[in-house]
């Protein structure tokens, strides 16, 4: 290599390294985001250094560390770390005042800097909800009001029937550097609400490990409705019964009234009634009749009726002891319903089957009786009929034919013969 290309050589890697140093002493900076409350870590590094100090300043341009040592009294800033190519300092305690940009600088000449910007985000806090009546009336329109506070940036709130969610209407106020958000929810309450959960929950970046909800479990007081469930289906006379009064209300309508046929229960020794049930020991013909369940609250009163008829016992053996598991009622035969409403008057028999298969066998009986006597009627009187068919003539005619006047006819008649076989009768 000739002295001419080695100059060249020299010159170009000192370019190299001038410009590299010159590159590598740009200070390096990211972005922090932290929950308020949180703990900041600012870090500014540079990949070259010639001993020359970093700094990190604050959004007022007040110096919190030079190199290593501390220019701000704020017990919440801590130097992490401090060394020729990095300074890093902590900030405890983070509140929504310490948001803005931070400065870190290289003190070169010229000197130069490099600007992170520090979010803070705003814990919401646990919502609230407003606008509960207990207890509430079935029927009542209510607004339930889901309220939180502190949120940066604003958050969302979400509704919940149970485990169901159901849509709210949302509106959202800033205050200061945070928001106010509150979300609505219209009901018209009735009794299938009683007792269900509605649940505010809170959606916010800065709760990624906890969750923030209210919950409010509505009462609904409603009146009573009710219904009567019976162990049997075809009650026999020696049958155990036993009649459930089924009452839903809320308060619950406790005790219930049993009658019988509009009056009180004839027979305490075989009619038992323990709470809600009715039961007859031994079924005879004298229980027949229209038994009554009514139930009332403070809201009002609902009653059931059951028509009861006794048929006699088959060629099974009547139960005598309650059964182990009782027969489940049938539809056909829950007359439970409002005391107002006209279906609920004992015409829905539940034993109305057997009484029309008697009926129709009367019928059939008497229909084939009397087409029997019609058929005889028809019989007789076409054999007399038949009997009476014939040529009949009169005295007067049978000698007309050679008398020219009518005496003579007469005379010629009571001796004539010889006509004889227009004179016969003939009989079938």
């Amino acid at each position: 290599m000739n002295l001419k290309n080695h100059l060249i050589f020299t010159l170009y890697t000192i370019y190299g390294i001038l410009l590299k140093g010159i590159s590598g002493q740009y200070p390096l900076v990211q972005n922090v985001t932290v929950t308020e409350g949180g703990t900041a870590n600012l870090t500014c590094r540079v990949e070259y250094n010639d001993n020359t100090s970093l700094q990190w300043s604050n959004p007022a341009q007040q110096t919190l560390f030079f190199g290593d040592k501390k220019a701000l009294r704020d017990n919440r800033i801590e130097l992490v770390r401090a060394s020729w190519s990095e300074l890093t300092i902590s900030i405890s305690d983070v509140s929504l005042s310490d948001e803005g940009m931070y400065t870190c600088s290289l003190f070169t000449m010229p000197v130069r800097t490099a600007k992170a910007y520090l979010t803070v985000l705003g814990v919401p806090e646990k919502p609230e909800i407003d606008g509960l009546t207990k207890p509430a009336l079935e029927g009542d329109q209510i607004t339930l009001t889901c309220i939180t506070q502190g949120s940066k940036p604003a958050a969302d709130l979400r509704w919940f029937r149970n485990e169901k969610e159901v849509k709210g209407a949302k509106e959202v106020n800033a205050s200061g550097k945070t928001f106010t958000v509150r979300s609505s929810l219209n009901l018209r309450v009735d009794r299938n609400d009683d007792g269900v959960a509605y649940t505010c929950r809170v959606d916010h970046v800065a709760l990624t490990q906890t969750t923030q909800q209210a919950t409010e479990v509505l009462e609904v007081h409603y009146p009573p409705r009710v219904e009567i469930i019976h162990s049997l289906a075809i009650p026999q006379e020696g049958q155990y019964l036993k009649l459930e009064c089924v009452s839903k209300g809320n308060p619950s309508p406790d005790p219930v009234m049993w009658t019988k046929d509009g009056g009180e229960l004839p027979d305490l020794d075989r009619m038992i009634v323990e709470g809600r049930e009715l039961t007859f020991t031994s079924l005879n013909k004298t229980d027949n009749g229209t038994y009554r369940c009514e139930a009332t609250n403070h809201l009002g009163t609902s009653q059931a009726e059951y028509v009861l008829y006794v048929y006699a016992p088959t060629t099974l053996p009547p139960s005598t002891t309650p059964p182990l598991h009782p027969i489940p009622p049938d539809p056909t035969a829950l007359l439970g319903t409002h005391a107002s409403d006209p279906t609920v008057t004992g015409n829905r028999d539940p034993n109305a089957l057997g009484q029309h298969g008697t009926d129709h066998a009367l019928i059939g009986g008497v229909v084939a009786v009397v087409v029997f006597v019609t058929l005889c009627l028809i019989i007789v009187l076409g054999r007399y009929l038949a009997r009476h068919k014939g040529t009949y003539l009169t005295n007067e005619a049978k000698g007309a034919d050679d008398a020219p006047d009518a005496d003579t006819a007469i005379i010629n008649a009571e001796g004539n013969h010889a006509h004889a076989e227009e004179k016969k009768e003939y009989f079938i």
